[in-house]
Order: structure tokens, then C-alpha cells, then sequence
């Protein structure tokens, strides 16, 4: 598995003419809004998701 993931869809306009950016890791450039932004991992959370347990529940932090 790869150490790097790309996003599909642009976060602001949501299209697919993304292009790595030369600003560094993580930045893209959408060629159909003519965005640029960064994306980064922050990390894992410490409990992670518990699900309610109830049927059709919501999720609960």
C-alpha cells in the first residue's frame, strides 16, 4: 500500500481536474474552479467510532 493517497474531487466545487501543485506535498490545484489546497493526515483518534448500538442509531464520539 502506498504511503500517499490523491483526492478524487475538488473540496470547494467537487470536480476531477486536480493536478498536484508545486507548492509541496499535499497541495493540489483544481483546473475547474482554479483552487489551490493542502491536504495533510492528522492522525488517528485515540477511542476511534463506536457505533450506537440501537438500530439506525447515530454514531457517538
Amino acid at each position: 500500500m502506498s504511503g500517499r493517497a490523491a483526492p478524487f474531487y475538488c473540496p470547494y466545487c467537487g470536480d476531477e481536474d486536480l493536478r498536484p501543485s508545486e507548492e509541496g506535498h499535499g497541495s493540489w490545484e483544481c483546473g475547474a474552479c482554479n483552487r489551490a489546497f493542502r491536504l495533510s493526515f492528522l492522525g488517528l483518534l485515540a477511542k476511534g467510532l463506536r457505533h450506537d448500538t440501537r438500530e439506525g442509531g447515530p454514531e457517538t464520539p
